[in-house]
């Protein structure tokens, strides 16, 4: 999928390299949680199958351009999120160098488990950006979102290259429904999308590939990370924490 873009610098479209991520500027009332002082993990530092996964839905019937999909993806992409997975971007919105913070509940635990945790836009231009996943994030890789021109049709897409960050998340995609419904959220995420545009019955595929069957037993210490293990011991800390000061006020 390629659309000409117009020229424009690295600095303007890429993400500064950091050592640590710093969270500023967030909006909404999403938990700044296991983002903050994490360094970006690839999918060389991650511990379970390496998956490539293409969602892929056609704008049949609609005049619109990839510029315009995207830039109203970037704008409403909260709004595009199911209810279990929520996306909080930065007030300066989706751009090369921001944190969207995230949290989500958990499929097949008892109590709606949480995970709070985020990702860094990577890459933005007019018609994709990308996202790369902290220390702690139940994948270690990146997500890319575009729409391109196809024979005259738009072309939306989410690509995700990334493999579990730990057995625990890894026993998790595979044992508890995780992968299931990592699916079912992007497949919503297109088809709100589509709807945006008039799309009252989208066509969505998935193509998924299992790039490297191995587990990468040396990234097991990653659980020292995890963000749903650190997020059930803080949210609970937070909530104590409050009422002491509560009180004491």
């Amino acid at each position: 999928m390629e659309t000409p873009t117009p020229a424009r610098k690295s600095e303007e479209t890429w993400a500064k390299k950091v050592e640590r991520l710093s969270v500023s500027g967030a909006s909404g009332e999403g938990m700044n949680m296991n983002v903050e002082g994490r360094q970006l993990t690839s999918p060389l530092n991650g511990f379970g199958q390496l998956w490539q996964k293409t969602y892929r839905v056609a704008l049949s019937g609609v005049q619109v351009s990839p510029q315009e999909v995207v830039r109203l993806w970037k704008e409403k992409l909260p709004e595009l999120m199911p209810a279990d997975s929520r996306f909080y971007p930065s007030i300066s919105g989706v751009k090369p160098g921001e944190i969207v913070l995230i949290n989500a509940s958990l499929p097949g635990i008892p109590g709606g488990m949480q995970v709070a945790t985020g990702v860094l836009i990577l890459y933005a231009d007019e018609v994709s950006f990308s996202v790369m996943t902290p220390e702690g994030h139940p994948e270690a890789g990146f997500n890319t979102f575009s729409a391109a021109d196809e024979d005259g049709v738009t072309v939306c897409q989410i690509q995700s290259l990334a493999r579990a960050n730990d057995p625990i998340y890894e026993l998790g995609f595979r044992l508890m429904g995780g992968s299931r419904q990592q699916e079912a959220i992007w497949r919503y995420v297109l088809a709100k999308l589509s709807g945006q545009f008039g799309v009252r019955e989208p066509q969505i595929t998935l193509q998924k590939v299992c790039v490297d069957t191995r587990l990468q037993w040396a990234e097991a210490k990653n659980i020292w990370h995890n963000a749903v293990i650190r997020t059930s011991i803080g949210v609970p800390a937070r909530k104590i924490r409050g009422m002491f000061q509560r009180r004491a006020s």
